[in-house]
């Protein structure tokens, strides 16, 4: 594992380090993890984005898409 240094300021310092001990886990861990939970949710939104993208560029070729109203109509019958 290599080592990166991140300066915090010291507010964020002092939040991250109580949540970390209210946790149960040290500061580092609790670093860490958000780390990785926020560069998964970033991945997550790139593939989400690239898909939305491709679904545009083929209803804009094709002229194929789904009446709004219709979609609206149907999600309030479903709730």
């Amino acid at each position: 594992m290599s080592t990166t240094s991140l300066k915090l300021p010291e507010a964020l310092k002092r939040r991250t380090a109580a949540l970390a001990q209210r946790r149960g886990t040290t500061p580092h861990a609790f670093m860490v993890e958000a780390i990785s939970a926020a560069a998964d949710a970033a991945e997550r939104r790139e593939v989400f984005v690239a898909a939305a993208k491709t679904a545009r560029r083929s209803a804009l070729r094709t002229g194929k898409g789904l009446d709004a109203d219709e979609v609206h109509a149907y999600l309030r019958r479903r709730v």
